[in-house]
């Protein structure tokens, strides 16, 4: 299906919600990674290309925002309501941490590649094509 032929496009929101899934933030089937974070080169479905869409380090910023954020709190509350030992806290937040973090980053990679889809409105974005 060529790129005309899509009724529109899609708002930040929706793009951002289809690349959150790691999908494609254009047609939302294609699948958006082949590995852990590795992009496609290409969309299979609709043939849009991925290498515009670098994201860089900023889904690793934003991963880590979200998961300091929750880990902090949950810390903080832990330790007003239960105040565990030293060793408990240590052997439950820095597996958890490290779960959360390597778990949300493919995630937040896939929804920043669909803002960067969809904030390039107008221009050319599909070299491939």
């Amino acid at each position: 299906m060529a790129h005309n032929e899509y009724r529109s496009e899609p708002g930040w929101l929706g793009a951002l919600t289809r690349g959150f899934r790691r999908a494609c933030p254009r047609c939302g089937v294609g699948r958006m990674f082949s590995g852990y974070l590795k992009a496609r080169e290409t969309c299979s479905s609709c043939g849009l290309a991925f290498e515009p869409l670098r994201a860089d380090d900023a889904p690793a910023y934003f991963t880590i925002f979200i998961v300091g954020h929750i880990v902090v709190a949950g810390l903080l509350y832990m330790e007003k309501v239960a105040h565990p030992a030293e060793w408990f806290e240590i052997a439950f937040w820095i597996p958890l941490t490290v779960v959360l973090t390597f778990g949300l980053l493919p995630f937040v990679k896939g929804a920043v590649m669909g803002v960067i889809y969809a904030s390039q409105s107008g221009r050319q974005r599909y070299p491939a094509e």
